[in-house]
């Protein structure tokens, strides 16, 4: 056992503010709503352009409906929940109350140019924003960051992601057509994570590209972020084992001077339904398997907006995933792709 346990939540506002939700998409049902509820968090209500499936949400889930954006940006002290598609997210934060708490939905954008544009959007109206990136408020995740923080891994030299696994692509159909989706929706969880626990690389090698048999424009990354010296950190994600349950795998590693640990990011394994995430931790001796008190949803999300609304109350004095800290995620994003973009280096070919 470890001793004192590791810290697996984030402290929860004083008092809670009234959340406005954008967008009534299956995150908003399967994660959002579900966190907000078992935080005790007030939904002041959600607004969706497609009125029906908003009211759908809504009645499910016990929440009001808004008839129009404007009755959803005039709730006094809301804090503003954006889950929206990226080309979505600047247009309403140019509409909400100057000064206003807000979570976006990650990407920040499309691309690192719409991130720009939201920074700076941000940064004009003084929003106290921040995006979405909730897998370092994973009970596993935070867990992880205790042990780094308490010397139990020593100095982290070693990271790697691996998942190979299938992916149900078609749940989400606003990205049909789109031209980035894995390392822009996906992998960018990991590239943020990554960054919370090193800092921000000197520079990254990458592929990634689509598989055969599907249609989504990326569904595999293979990428090496270079943190200099003797630290080694590594990506091989397919999203595309069409070959059954047996050797399917969705786990983080990561090994320091001193210890190692382990994360199975179980939710991935049959998404949506997921299997339990689990998160093994050894300092030298046995491998002991750390007690998780939730999973990455719903209950990251409730860390993300406790780190929200406790920053905008003065409680918390960093906000962790502030659109400042986002961007260098977005940017660490570009660099994989224009790294995609760069010939490899050729083989010599016999004399």
């Amino acid at each position: 056992m470890i001793s004192p346990p590791l810290s697996q939540s984030w402290p929860r506002p004083t008092r809670p503010r009234p959340i406005v939700i954008f967008g009534a998409g299956s995150i908003v049902g399967d994660a959002h709503l579900p966190a907000y509820r078992l935080a005790g968090f007030p939904v002041a209500g959600l607004y969706d352009r497609n009125a029906e499936r908003a009211r759908s949400l809504a009645d499910a889930w016990g929440v009001p409906a808004f008839a129009d954006a404007e009755a959803a940006l005039a709730v006094p002290g809301a804090v503003f929940d954006l889950a929206l598609p990226p080309a979505a997210h600047a247009g309403v934060l140019e509409r909400l109350p100057r000064g206003a708490p807000v979570l976006i939905q990650k990407p920040m954008g499309g691309d690192l140019a719409e991130a720009s544009r939201i920074l700076a959007i941000c940064r004009e109206r003084d929003l106290v924003a921040a995006v979405n990136f909730q897998l370092r408020f994973s009970p596993m995740m935070l867990a992880v960051a205790d042990a780094a923080r308490r010397g139990l891994l020593g100095r982290i030299v070693d990271v790697e992601v691996h998942l190979n696994l299938l992916t149900p692509w078609h749940l989400f159909a606003f990205l049909k057509g789109a031209e980035r989706v894995e390392l822009t929706l996906h992998s960018i969880h990991y590239l943020d994570t990554i960054r919370a626990l090193l800092g921000d690389p000197q520079g990254v090698l990458a592929r990634t590209l689509g598989h055969p048999a599907s249609d989504v424009a990326q569904t595999r990354t293979s990428a090496i972020l270079d943190y200099g010296g003797d630290v080694r950190c590594t990506l091989s994600i397919n999203h595309d084992h069409r070959f059954g349950r047996r050797f399917q795998d969705a786990s983080f590693r990561i090994e320091g001077t001193e210890g190692a640990a382990m994360v199975k990011l179980g939710l991935l394994l049959d998404y949506p339904h997921g299997e339990l995430d689990e998160l093994w931790i050894t300092s030298g001796g046995d491998w002991t398997e750390v007690p998780l008190a939730g999973g990455w949803f719903p209950h990251a999300f409730v860390g993300v907006m406790s780190n929200l609304q406790r920053a905008a109350a003065g409680e918390d004095g960093r906000l962790e995933t502030g659109v400042e800290d986002a961007w260098r995620t977005m940017a660490l994003v570009e660099a994989c792709f224009e790294a995609s973009r760069a010939p490899a280096t050729p083989v010599a070919r016999r004399p």
